[in-house]
């Protein structure tokens, strides 16, 4: 009999820090595990967007996560999760500036992580004017949640 998705979390995320993380939580430890440690697990490590990811399920937002900030984190990344909530985390990790748009330049730094720096700038410039050309309903020069979810829908790999 395997262990429930929770617990299994829970060892991964001790497992991280053993010396940090208490077998008992009954208390409610205040543990908090670095970012070093979070971007250096597997499921993470070749990530480009590893850091961001860890940034936006962080409450401090500084990407040193907290035992429910890690399960949150691998709920909504699992396959499990609900399309919808995928698409709100993917849209808040492309919005490097936090802004609740994404704009040219958070298209630029998605772009560039996606290809790990490979496009010359203007090859990036162009593939974002693209997609907001595309994807931009409202004609505002930047993409709301809705217009994200609505290229989401017009591509359904897009979240694997």
């Amino acid at each position: 009999m395997s262990l429930p998705f929770s617990f299994r979390l829970f060892y991964k995320y001790r497992h991280l820090a053993p010396q940090l993380v208490p077998l008992d939580y009954t208390d409610k430890p205040n543990v908090t595990l670095p970012y070093e440690l979070i971007g250096s697990m597997p499921e993470l490590k070749d990530n480009p967007f590893r850091q961001r990811i860890a940034e936006v399920f962080s409450e401090s937002g500084d990407g040193n996560m907290t035992l429910d900030d890690f399960l949150d984190m691998f709920s909504v990344l699992s396959e499990m999760a609900p399309r919808d909530l995928k698409a709100y985390y993917a849209f808040k990790i492309y919005d490097f500036n936090n802004d609740d748009y994404i704009c040219k330049s958070d298209l630029e730094k998605t772009v560039n992580k996606l290809t790990r720096n490979e496009l010359t700038p203007e090859e990036v410039s162009l593939a974002c004017e693209k997609v907001i050309y595309e994807a931009d309903l409202d004609n505002d020069g930047k993409l709301s949640l809705e217009d994200f979810q609505h290229m989401i829908i017009r591509a359904p790999d897009f979240l694997r």
